[in-house]
């Protein structure tokens, strides 16, 4: 099926309460994809490229914490406030499944190979949902140190990152012993974290600051001061020459990665 043909459904054209998740697609035969996520329950994909919007996944009755599309963007994610996780067709905009949690659900992500999906909440549990069986009970990694914030995927599925919501760093889990194995610290609490589309770099985002660590050793690259305050940030996955940043004023900001120069912004 041709994507660009595809209607999604169309519902506004900005979000209305502050953005609190951006998620790049890798590059596709399609181009790459945005996909944002806000306090105003509706996830919101867009052309990765132009900035344009394609259309809102409706859905949710609570707000949206986090948002994710998979390795070929046809589907997407998303964690709410009304104690779900949703599945959809990401050329369509359906809801193909939701997963009931007993709380708030803050992060999800899926795998590299798009086999499963990851979330977190304020449960403090890790829960890993096989896509091929989205009825069957997940995997649980339950010892987080707190709620969680959010979560990403590294090395070829065998580490997760997560966040928590009240406590400062990234830790690092090992999949298979469910064992923190290392911790990125910073002084704040971490609202996002990603991981590059080359593997490369460690995005995150604590309030004030945009960081870039080495996927790999770990240690840190760039650090940029905010000129506003931000919830989340994503690296532009083509190039890799420049990032987004979004937080309580609603707009996404476009940031050259080598300078940290704000060169635009999304509404």
């Amino acid at each position: 099926m041709d994507k660009k043909k595809v209607a999604v459904p169309l519902v506004c054209h900005g979000h209305s309460r502050p953005v609190v998740d951006l998620f790049y697609s890798p590059v596709t035969p399609d181009g790459f994809f945005l996909i944002s996520a806000s306090k105003d329950s509706s996830p919101m994909l867009r052309n990765g490229e132009t900035g344009d919007w394609i259309g809102t996944f409706e859905g949710h009755k609570g707000a949206v914490w986090s948002c994710c599309l998979d390795t070929n963007a046809l589907r997407a994610a998303s964690a709410s406030a009304d104690f779900t996780a949703k599945l959809w067709d990401a050329l369509t905009g359906d809801e193909l499944h939701s997963f009931d949690h007993k709380h708030i659900v803050r992060a999800c992500a899926f795998s590299e190979d798009t086999h499963l999906l990851l979330t977190g909440g304020m449960e403090k549990i890790l829960r890993i949902f096989d896509l091929n069986r989205p009825d069957a009970p997940p995997r649980e990694v339950d010892s987080s140190p707190g709620s969680i914030r959010t979560v990403a995927w590294l090395h070829s599925d065998q580490t997760i990152l997560s966040s928590c919501t009240d406590i400062g760093g990234v830790r690092l889990w090992d999949i298979r012993s469910g064992k923190v194995v290392q911790t990125l610290e910073t002084k704040s609490p971490v609202t996002s974290a990603e991981v590059s589309v080359d593997g490369r770099y460690i995005t995150t985002a604590d309030g004030s600051a945009v960081k870039f660590w080495d996927a790999n050793h770990f240690g840190l690259v760039k650090s940029y001061n905010m000129p506003c305050n931000v919830e989340s940030a994503s690296l532009e996955p083509k190039l890799g020459n420049k990032f987004v940043a979004g937080g309580e004023d609603m707009w996404i900001h476009i940031f050259d990665f080598n300078t940290g120069e704000q060169i635009g912004m999304y509404f």
